[in-house]
């Protein structure tokens, strides 16, 4: 059984919240969001999980504008 880094808990925890959001998510409410649902995660992981996303996942995420995150359909 593989255990879960931190980061990957980042990126599981942000896909959950913008399929909740179709319309999109800001990087702030992101970033608020997930602090709260695991504050044990430190708030520069999660920016920088945040900061990567639509490059780690370019085939999955995309900005239609600067600072919102949205899923591809």
């Amino acid at each position: 059984m593989e255990v879960e880094t931190k980061t990957d808990k980042v990126y599981r925890l942000l896909f959950e919240l913008l399929q909740q959001n179709p319309t999109g998510l800001r990087w702030h409410k992101l970033l608020e969001d997930i602090q709260m649902i695991a504050p044990e995660l430190h708030p520069k992981t999660i920016n920088g999980c945040i900061w990567k996303l639509v490059e780690k996942y370019p085939d999955k995420v995309y900005k239609p504008e600067k600072g919102l995150f949205r899923l591809k359909t």
